[in-house]
């Protein structure tokens, strides 16, 4: 057998420069570059093995920030419809575990990313090296433990040849829809440097085939006779419509039934809003007409969605008393909730094969007059909610969300995660395209949007990529705006500045609490509350002096002009956007979040009789 003599990291960057992915018989490399920030912990190792190594076919990415990588990273995978992916590499300690919150966020949007954080000796000789953890009970546990429920794939490499054996297992679930999330391999950094002779076979070209599985077909015909007897039936369309393109086999499927769909916000422009059969956004972010109509379904077909309780409204969504639920998804797990009957597959390849079985049905007359009236009863309230009549003297979100989505085209895509914009723009936003809208918000994670932005920028550089996001979010994690213009990939932030978390502080409030810790305010000396003057933070000029180009926009004027000012720069620009504190969209669901059952607050005692009124809409679904 013929072998190379590498170190350990040489061995893996050669290994990943050669590991692709196909489906439908086209080949796409897997991973696709390194974001790295380094240390004692990876630079003499896996550094200097991708300086010498990596070439053309794994870039390197100087990222600002370690969890802003694994986001970056993760917008990519998500742009890139899962068949493509980018790794992290890290220093041992604080740079490692900056990666678990991306980690998590991987994980439970069902992303791949390939994270490779240093770790402490393995010859244990030195310990306690810079940055080790000690921990008393045993010698075999580092910082880099805390990746473990967070990934889908966990590994430590004591030894050079380990990687035999743990580089594939890993690109197997990167690779795997079914099994896909935030894979980990914890690189002690003397195993880094350490020889081994590698068989010369481990560096050939590999290709992971995503096969297009299709369902029995009993279950095929079960659900078919599920629809076909139900009066109502309704299709949610998650996520998985877009990572297995099924968006033009669903709208086949519409086509021929006139069965209307509601979108989760990874299912957004799965249908895009101009169908007579999209009713929107469903769940605690959904509109009116989505929410009424999941209401009284008496079918529930779920395409690639996980359920989460923002989707069922805390499972008080669907309240019809015979309500039936058939789900396609890769994943088991998720196709068996809400004991549903399970498809599990390809959602491209199942809705093909449903569409054909359903050839000749067609929902009665009378539901899709409901839907239409639905509809046009949303619209008529959506009209009202994004011209408001009065306000404050800046602009809504609401308004503010009109704009920028009439300023998109089909070749632009709105990056989002968090705060009150995903509640507002879900509800709001017009799809033109299944590209144009871009949620993180399995996680929701806080600061995702910059980072989020410039991975989907990289995904695809022909579009024009806008970070939509709050100032709370801004302030957690703006650093990749540099990386943006340092790789020259233009992204556009449109800030709105709310003074603080007003997300929060509308839920707080809405519950029978006193404002409390959520508004950007200076401290009055002597007083235990932050409830002095709003601060006033310049954004302006720090998005500047991060080299950014920066507009202002007061009123719709401005902010129409801003934004054509933006798209005809050729670098990164923010535009600064003062918003009202509150909202002005009314709330169409329920979430259930516990309130106090022993507060001395009488408005708290009387929110918490509401809250227990509404626990009583909620169902169990088996």
């Amino acid at each position: 057998m013929k072998t190379q003599r590498l170190s350990m990291a040489a061995a893996t960057v050669k290994f990943l420069k050669n590991q692709y992915i196909r489906r439908d018989g086209v080949e796409h490399r897997l991973i696709n570059g390194v974001f790295g920030i380094f240390g004692h912990g990876n630079v003499t190792g896996f550094g200097q093995a991708l300086e010498e190594f990596g070439g053309r076919e794994l870039l390197y990415y100087q990222p600002k920030n370690e969890q802003a990588m694994v986001h970056t990273a993760t917008a990519y995978a998500k742009s890139k419809k899962r068949l493509g992916a980018l790794a992290c590499t890290t220093s041992v300690g604080p740079g490692a575990t900056n990666m678990v919150t991306g980690a998590a966020t991987a994980t439970i949007n069902r992303l791949p990313v390939l994270l490779l954080p240093g770790d402490i000796f393995a010859n244990r000789i030195p310990a306690p090296v810079l940055q080790q953890l000690e921990f008393s009970h045993s010698q075999d546990v580092s910082v880099n433990d805390c990746f473990r429920p967070v990934s889908k794939y966990w590994d430590r490499l004591n030894r050079p040849e380990q990687i035999l054996t743990a580089l594939p297992e890993a690109m197997r679930v990167l690779s795997d829809p079914a099994e896909t999330g935030a894979v980990t391999i914890a690189m002690p950094e003397d195993v880094q440097a350490e020889s081994y002779s590698y068989p010369l076979n481990f560096f050939e070209k590999r290709v992971y085939t995503v096969e297009r599985k299709r369902c029995s077909p009993d279950r095929l015909e079960a659900a078919s006779e599920l629809i076909r007897s139900s009066r109502k039936p309704l299709i949610i369309a998650g996520g998985g419509v877009h990572y297995s393109e099924a968006c033009q086999a669903l709208q086949n499927l519409i086509e021929k039934t006139s069965i209307p769909v509601v979108v989760t916000q990874a299912g957004k422009g799965a249908l895009l809003d101009e169908n007579p059969a999209c009713l929107g956004a469903v769940g605690v972010t959904g509109n009116s007409a989505a929410n009424e109509i999941a209401a009284q379904a008496d079918l529930i077909l779920v395409v690639g969605s996980r359920l989460s309780d923002f989707t069922t409204a805390s499972k008080t969504q669907f309240q019809n008393e015979a309500v039936r639920f058939i789900s396609i998804n890769v994943n088991s797990q998720d196709a068996h909730k809400h004991g549903a009957l399970p498809l599990v597959g390809d959602a491209k390849a199942i809705l093909e094969d449903l569409s054909e079985t359903l050839n000749d049905y067609n929902i009665p007359d009378s539901y899709r007059n409901q839907v239409a009236t639905a509809k046009a009863d949303w619209e008529s309230a959506y009209e009202k909610i994004v011209h408001p009549e009065t306000r404050g003297g800046s602009l809504f979100q609401s308004e503010v969300i009109r704009i920028l989505n009439e300023h998109c085209d089909d070749n632009s895509t709105v990056v989002h995660s968090a705060g009150g914009i995903p509640g507002d723009i879900h509800k709001l936003w017009k799809s033109k395209d299944p590209a144009d809208y871009h949620s993180e918000y399995g996680y929701s994670c806080m600061g995702y949007e910059i980072a989020g932005a410039l991975g989907v920028k990289m995904a695809d550089p022909g579009r024009d990529v806008y970070a939509f996001l709050g100032d709370g979010s801004y302030l957690m994690l703006n650093h990749e705006i540099v990386t943006s213009i340092q790789e020259g990939l233009k992204i556009t932030i449109v800030l709105n500045d709310n003074h603080g978390y007003q997300c929060i502080h509308g839920l707080q409030r809405s519950s029978g609490g006193e404002s409390f810790g959520n508004e950007f305010r200076h401290r009055t000396s002597g007083q235990m509350r932050i409830e002095g003057q709003i601060m006033e933070i310049d954004f302006c000029q720090n998005a500047k002096s991060l080299g950014a180009v920066v507009f202002k926009a007061v009123d719709e004027a401005t902010l129409k002009e801003a934004l054509w000012a933006a798209k005809k720069e050729e670098g990164t620009t923010l535009i600064y956007v003062p918003t009202e504190a509150g909202s002005n969209i009314p709330s169409y669901s329920w979430w259930d979040v516990p309130l106090s059952g022993s507060s001395e607050n009488a408005e708290v005692q009387s929110a918490r009789q509401a809250y227990e009124e509404a626990k009583r809409k909620q169902r169990f679904y088996y």
